[in-house]
């Protein structure tokens, strides 16, 4: 750790029982490989638990943490927000250099905020926006192995791609769903603002941007998307089982490990979500 991030981590004691407290906003990055989602277990490791540690380290405060999104296990993030209050009076710049120093190599701060105390990084999200990457090759790649999903027969990329863009609007996604709990779900409702299907080489890159997502939506499409790519459903299937709103018709569930949350968007900037205190 650098003396100047030491010095001013010293300066926590003196902020301990300050009743003023900041609202911060995070930018994460990280490999989920490794853990069970994003958030708290009590049966594995999870993202959440390794933040919140960090942030004890560095402030020396309890800390809970709020993510716009909760991926699920084996999922990765480039732009996962999360946010948190803090009685700390430490630089914003310093939870970036500070929490990298505190936590494993594969979780890392991208960007810091100050924000309004009203500013709810669910709430006020307007958009999500995820990857999905398979490598379509006949030979399986170690390399890609905890970073793609491999499909050995040849994608027809044109096919899936027309298949996506009946995504777009909004649309019953109950098909794309394992099961419906009703206690978590109040509807199936979802708005796409856009999808496609491209090739990068052997990367078949699917992309898909939406208010929010119902749980493993994502995945269920990606795995009719690859039916639709293989001949075994038409694009016209794909727009039937759409259409028949039944859980579980949709599939199968691709795997975790292709899966990245890439960016929330909002109204504004994130470095536009502040005021003095």
């Amino acid at each position: 750790m650098s003396d100047e991030l030491k010095k001013e981590i010293s300066l926590l004691p003196e902020t301990q029982n300050s009743k003023l407290k900041t609202k911060v906003v995070l930018v994460l990055e990280y490999d989920g490989t490794n853990y069970c989602g994003f958030q708290f277990q009590t049966n594995g490791p999870t993202v959440q638990d390794e933040v919140e540690k960090a942030l004890s380290k560095l402030t020396g405060e309890n800390i809970r943490i709020v993510a716009s999104s909760r991926t699920d296990t084996g999922v990765h993030a480039r732009g996962q927000v999360i946010s948190f209050w803090t009685g700390s009076n430490l630089n914003i710049g310093t939870f970036v250099k500070g929490l990298n120093y505190y936590l494993p190599q594969d979780i890392a701060v991208q960007a810091s905020y100050k924000v309004y105390d009203k500013f709810s990084v669910q709430r006020d999200a307007v958009s999500r926006e995820y990857r999905y990457l398979i490598f379509n090759g006949p030979n399986r790649s170690p390399l890609k192995r905890g970073s793609t999903y491999h499909v050995r027969d040849e994608l027809d990329i044109e096919e899936m791609n027309k298949a996506s863009q009946l995504l777009v609007g909004e649309h019953d996604m109950a098909s794309f769903v394992t099961e419906i709990k009703r206690s978590a779900v109040k509807s199936t409702l979802r708005k796409i603002y856009a999808a496609c299907t491209k090739r990068k080489g052997n990367l078949v890159i699917f992309f898909i941007t939406g208010r929010s997502f119902l749980p493993h939506q994502v995945r269920n499409t990606v795995g009719t998307l690859i039916r639709v790519g293989l001949g075994k459903v038409s694009v016209q299937d794909f727009k039937a089982i759409m259409e028949e709103k039944k859980p579980g018709l949709a599939g199968p569930t691709v795997p975790a490990q292709g899966l990245y949350l890439m960016k929330v968007s909002y109204p504004r900037p994130l470095g536009d979500y502040y005021e003095d205190l």
